[in-house]
């Protein structure tokens, strides 16, 4: 569903927005932003800290076999996550 300027905006505003854009979408984002993925459920905390160790192991010399064994990952998951530039 879209919502419709002329529906919501001041006359003023949509005046003045007018002389930006006519008869196009825009996107306004929110005030506070946009959240990361998993920041409120915490999905993102558990994969930066399980990342952080499988890097820790692989600098201490596990193999990316067994790294990818221990944490069920494909070894072309392990090497994003070993040779990840950060």
């Amino acid at each position: 569903m879209k919502t419709r300027a002329q529906d919501i905006l001041p006359k003023k505003l949509l005046n003045a927005l007018q002389e930006y854009v006519q008869g196009e979408s825009i996107y306004i984002p929110k005030r506070d932003g946009r959240r990361k993925w998993g920041v409120k459920s915490g999905n993102r905390a558990y994969y930066d800290q399980r990342n952080q160790q499988i890097q820790q192991l692989f600098q201490e010399g596990m193999t990316l076999e067994t790294l990818a064994d221990s944490f069920c990952l494909s070894i072309e998951t392990i090497k994003k996550i070993v040779y990840r530039r950060n």
